[in-house]
């Protein structure tokens, strides 16, 4: 029982033909078009590798942008991204693969950004607990570029496809890669 019960609070992805960039993102009866890393799925995945890493990862946050869009309907946690808020994504930093605050004395992941990717980014839990460094940070699933360009890891769906998806998830949802 418990096991159906935790296999109802999974997104699952999976490829479509032979891409390994391209595919879909599906809960119960709804699917939707998404990007993932431009390496495709990986078991061992390594910082910068292009690689989505395989295996479920829990959903962590929602972050949005309260200046271009109302606040998501979710049970999900929610928060607003701030202009300061970027994601440390150097091997070796202390704050490796966490929310930190610019400015920041190392390399990051702005959150903040002038294009349109991040207006809705939920954290997923990949290499958080525990984090290990060099094992890939910044796991989002977020908004996809025309096109659905390959991302550097993560997933990405359209706007409303996201929103459609986050309202229906559940608290305790995760990610299957």
């Amino acid at each position: 029982m418990a096991s159906k019960q935790r296999e109802r609070k999974i997104a699952t992805i999976r490829t479509i033909g032979a891409s390994r960039s391209r595919g879909s993102i599906g809960y119960g009866t709804l699917a939707f078009a998404c990007a993932i890393g431009r390496s495709g799925r990986r078991v061992l995945k390594r910082e910068g590798d292009g690689a989505s890493p395989v295996g479920i990862w829990p959903i962590r946050l929602v972050l949005y942008r309260a200046d271009k869009m109302i606040r998501p309907e979710t049970a999900l946690p929610v928060r607003a991204i701030r202009p300061a808020d970027a994601w440390c994504d150097v091997a070796g930093d202390r704050n490796y693969n966490r929310l930190v605050r610019l400015p920041y004395a190392t390399l990051h992941e702005r959150l903040w950004r002038d294009d349109q990717l991040y207006d809705i980014c939920v954290v997923l839990g990949h290499n958080d607990r525990p984090r290990v460094q060099g094992l890939g940070s910044a796991i989002f699933m977020h908004v996809a570029r025309q096109g659905y360009t390959p991302t550097e890891g993560c997933v990405a769906l359209g706007l409303g496809d996201l929103r459609h998806l986050l309202a229906v998830l559940p608290t305790g949802s995760a990610v299957r890669f």
